[in-house]
């Protein structure tokens, strides 16, 4: 993309300082659990690298990924990559509409080499009629704009496995974005990462896109989620880990050994089989997750968590 301006270039222009852009390089290292020496390079690769343009597609979807970025705390590193990448179609986020709208899409996607983040299940039940974008169906918006992506990171339980619209009975006929290359629908050359979660964890979608800007694609684990986040489960680095390995289980939100931080694993707590960043980055600017907070984990992370047999409270054993 010659011509554009980098990450830093841009940041000077902002008035951000260079000490403030190398803190920002460090908490990014940070964030992705990298070694020492990681941020020096991550803030040699920014100075050089041009600022990707990034290009958001909404289809079946409630809103809550985006929503989940813009709840940040500041200074934060979701707010900085908001700031700093060339968000340039967001369908919530833009101020333009309608044909002026598409048409910065068309000219985003027209060079080619950008970052397609896509959120929400495609549906394909009445030639796609459930999910329109400028008259046209999801599916044919999202064909033409991975058609020549750098990257396509599919944000959401939605768009990484189908989510609630692709839920029993699926009326939609809703499809991930994975089901949509695998059948042969959407035909790409770009590489997919899954930023799975209902919603998923900010630092983690900005922490992807920055991996993939500095280093590359991360490793993927067999669902195409990094590694970096989705490499163990939050039951492993649980707060109430303790009491799960002691034997001490909650048998109600409210009694006693729930107020001592005994296991939710009896209350349907999914951590032991989620494999999410939730207990290690956690939410709200690293203050909290939910069995922390008193409630089990959903598996909002895993594919079908909404099909789950037995509900989000039956015990897992």
């Amino acid at each position: 993309m010659p011509g554009k301006e980098t990450f830093a270039e841009h940041l000077k222009r902002q008035g951000v300082s260079r000490r403030s852009f190398l803190k920002f390089c460090a908490l990014t290292a940070s964030s992705l659990a990298l070694p020492a020496g990681a941020a020096k390079a991550i803030a040699q690769t920014l100075e050089t690298t041009p600022r990707p343009t990034v290009v958001w597609l909404s289809a079946q979807e409630c809103t809550g990924c985006s929503e989940s970025l813009l709840r940040s705390f500041e200074p934060s590193i979701e707010h900085l990559i908001l700031s700093e990448i060339s968000l340039d179609y967001h369908n919530t986020l833009m101020a333009a509409s309608g044909a002026a709208a598409e048409d910065a899409r068309i000219e985003a996607i027209a060079e080619g080499g950008h970052v397609l983040i896509v959120d929400g299940s495609i549906p394909l039940n009445d030639d796609g009629a459930w999910s329109i974008i400028g008259g046209v169906s999801s599916l044919e918006v999202l064909q033409e704009s991975a058609a020549n992506a750098a990257l396509i990171i599919s944000v959401g339980n939605c768009a990484s496995f189908g989510g609630i619209p692709g839920a029993n009975p699926n009326p939609t006929n809703a499809h991930s974005v994975d089901d949509l290359i695998q059948s042969g629908e959407l035909i790409t050359s770009a590489p997919l990462i899954n930023v799975p979660g209902c919603p998923p964890i900010p630092e983690v979608i900005t922490g992807v896109i920055v991996h993939f800007l500095t280093m590359g694609m991360p490793r993927l684990d067999d669902l195409k989620r990094p590694t970096v986040f989705f490499g163990q489960t939050v039951h492993d680095t649980c707060t109430r880990l303790d009491h799960f390995n002691a034997g001490n289980f909650a048998t109600s939100f409210d009694d006693e050994g729930a107020r001592q931080g005994f296991c939710l694993l009896n209350l349907g707590c999914k951590g032991p089989v989620t494999f999410n960043a939730c207990s290690t980055t956690k939410w709200n600017g690293g203050t909290s997750f939910p069995m922390h907070s008193g409630h089990g984990c959903l598996g909002c992370s895993e594919p079908g968590f909404w099909d789950r047999p037995g509900g989000f409270y039956k015990p897992l054993f």
